[in-house]
């Protein structure tokens, strides 16, 4: 059974990293298609997995086949490589995906196969926060774009109300615990009510190298919302500036805006 959709650099041009993408609740593999094909269009090589069928509420067992899941596609992806995995490797997550990844890398050690050399945290839910059981109302806190919404809809395999109920208090407490030493992106739309804002922005702060990114106007699936090519943009500078020590290749020094 296939656990996973990839995405490849064009052809002939060097990859320049890895990327992992873990998806959130409800979600599937192609509600990353769009996600997945820009990244890669940048010469990135992107692998979407399936999240783990464990429940999240048994948080040990639910992180131990995280760890499977993301050991397999690291894995899958040096196998299929002629020179192995295409580094730098980047662990990219989305509602639970973000909250697992970020509790993951609080409690693992970084010799496992899968450690990452970043992390891409993106719609990362407060404790407590739940949309409504209505469809409509889901797709209006998920996103406000009419070509993600029409993905979203006409795919029989997501899970409607799966953002009905709230993620349990010990991921959270554990994934905004973490102060893994990698360096982390998180992303948050400005108009994502289940965001907790200022619990984010303290875990941007704890962390040892984080770069808080707010998205204007952005809602809950902030990498799939109206402004998806801005972030993309925005996870992409991140990537190259990964290989500069996260100096930026572009600065702006003056602006007439």
């Amino acid at each position: 059974m296939t656990y996973s959709t990839d995405h490849h650099a064009p052809e002939g041009l060097r990859t320049r990293g890895t990327v992992i993408v873990v998806p959130g609740r409800g979600e599937t593999r192609a509600s990353y298609a769009r996600f997945g094909s820009r990244l890669a269009h940048d010469a990135y090589r992107v692998r979407v997995v399936d999240p783990p069928a464990a429940d999240p509420a048994a948080v040990a067992p639910f992180l131990d086949a995280l760890a499977r899941r993301l050991s397999e596609a690291v894995e899958g992806v040096a196998a299929e490589t002629p020179d192995g995995l295409p580094r730098p490797l980047v662990l990219v997550g989305s509602d639970l995906g973000a909250a697992g990844l970020a509790a993951l890398l609080a409690s693992e050690a970084s010799e496992a196969v899968w450690w990452p050399q970043a992390a891409v945290l993106a719609g990362l839910p407060g404790h407590g926060a739940r949309a409504g059981c209505r469809w409509e109302d889901e797709l209006d806190v998920r996103t406000h774009c009419p070509t993600h919404r029409g993905v979203l809809t006409g795919d029989a395999a997501v899970r409607r109300g799966a953002l009905a109920g709230a993620l349990p208090r010990e991921l959270l407490d554990a994934a905004y615990a973490s102060r893994a030493e990698i360096p982390h992106l998180l992303l948050v739309g400005d108009a994502d009510p289940l965001a907790d804002r200022a619990a984010i922005a303290r875990a941007a702060r704890t962390l040892p190298k984080a770069r808080l990114t707010v998205v204007r106007g952005a809602h809950h699936d902030v990498l799939n919302d109206v402004q998806h090519r801005s972030v993309a943009a925005e996870i992409v500078t991140f990537l190259e500036a990964l290989r500069e020590e996260l100096i930026p290749a572009v600065t702006v020094e003056t602006s007439a805006w």
